[in-house]
């Protein structure tokens, strides 16, 4: 029984296969834990497959995270029938992102893949996908949502979850997450040349947001597949793994946000605080005016919206103000910060509830969370609505 070494250190994938002379196009990487009875169905089946698409071109990695029922060792005795099965037992490191990426700094291919070892990603639509790398796409994914995708048996939570998610990304990294169909997917193809000396930093399962985020993809081709209720085992889907997806939202959004511009946007954010609550006591406070509750929180949070558009026209965005000079102009820009903040205060009950209610969160970390999120809304948002320069000759670097 023969196992490859795990690599260590930074997740960083080499921009040149270690082995060219091996002649390997394809490297399928299929990350297990627990999966000793789905393994070898899978295995089988892509031999069936690939074999006489590619020959001896592609390779099978499984990595597998030292499962307490020994896939790995399961794995590695496959390797007698299967010669082109290399095993990996990772020790020490868990997490199915990160066992993608270390199989792939192991995979000697030019194309580097990876598939669910559970079945529910049916195997066959890994020859559709080569064909789609074929035509010189640098990523093809595997969707759900395109022509001859779906789901089996979801539930209606389980459906509404997931597209909640696939939302939640839509509104953090549109330039991101709105590439693809199916951003959730973890069935797809990717160019080691678009991914090559990359420093990949995932969190949590949904591997394919950071691919697109950090990597160089410019051709994308989406293959339909309809995916499967798992057979055997457990399912590892668990509301820790959607917090997890979001944390990785977050860490993508800042990492590309500009940040000196973000940081006047949030110290300018408290001072509306500052005004929101001063209003507000002055208003509702039998101490003080007395004016009922609604119509005071109303007032507060409007005037609240007027300081902070002042300060981020005068400060955070006063590069792209000067650009677009006289009231009317200044009019409009306030009149898109009123609608994109009341939308992000109907985003932020709607996170709270859905953390709350759908997921039993804490009210605290959830409102901490839906906080964080629409404060990245409106930043983004403004910076992309409110404040666009429409004025080429006066445009600045952002």
């Amino acid at each position: 029984m023969s196992l490859v070494d795990c690599p260590v250190g930074p997740l960083v994938i080499p921009a040149a296969a270690p082995d060219r002379a091996a002649g390997i196009r394809l490297s399928l990487v299929i990350p297990t834990y627990n999966e000793k009875k789905n393994v070898g169905e899978l295995v089988r089946q892509l031999t069936g497959l690939l074999d006489p698409v590619l020959g001896a071109a592609y390779e099978l990695i499984v990595v597998d995270d030292d499962s307490p029922d020994r896939t790995w060792e399961h794995a590695a005795q496959l390797g007698a029938s299967h010669p082109r099965l290399r095993v990996i037992r990772r020790q020490g490191e868990r997490g199915l992102s990160t066992a993608v990426i270390r199989g792939w700094q192991a995979a000697r291919g030019e194309v580097l893949a990876v598939i669910d070892a559970d079945l529910q990603h049916p195997p066959e639509v890994t020859v559709k996908l080569w064909r789609a790398m074929e035509r010189h796409a640098d990523l093809a994914v595997g969707s759900r949502h395109v022509q001859d995708g779906g789901v089996s048996d979801w539930s209606l939570f389980r459906r509404m979850t997931s597209r909640g998610a696939q939302l939640l990304g839509l509104v953090l990294l549109p330039g991101v997450l709105g590439r693809v169909s199916d951003p959730m997917s973890g069935y797809f193809m990717v160019r080691r040349d678009a991914i090559g000396d990359v420093a990949l930093s995932p969190l949590g399962y949904k591997i394919l947001i950071e691919v697109i985020g950090r990597g160089r993809i410019r051709n994308i081709e989406e293959v339909g597949y309809v995916f499967r209720e798992r057979t055997d085992g457990e399912s590892k889907v668990t509301w820790t793994l959607y917090v997890e997806y979001v944390r990785h939202l977050v860490r993508l959004r800042l990492s590309t946000l500009p940040v000196a511009r973000f940081f006047r946007f949030a110290v300018v954010g408290m001072s509306g605080v500052a005004v929101d609550m001063a209003v507000l006591y002055l208003l509702s406070d039998p101490r003080a005016l007395g004016f009922g509750l609604t119509r005071s929180k109303i007032v507060a949070a409007e005037l609240a919206i007027i300081n902070n558009f002042i300060w981020n026209d005068a400060w955070t965005f006063r590069d792209l103000a000067r650009g677009q000079p006289g009231f009317r102009h200044k009019l409009r820009r306030l009149v898109k910060f009123n609608l994109i903040c009341g939308a992000g205060l109907v985003l932020n009950v709607i996170l709270l509830n859905i953390q709350f209610n759908l997921l039993h969160m804490n009210r605290y970390v959830a409102n901490l969370i839906a906080i964080a999120i629409v404060t990245l809304w409106n930043f983004w948002f403004n910076l992309k609505l409110s404040w666009r320069d429409t004025a080429p000759s006066a445009r600045t670097p952002r």
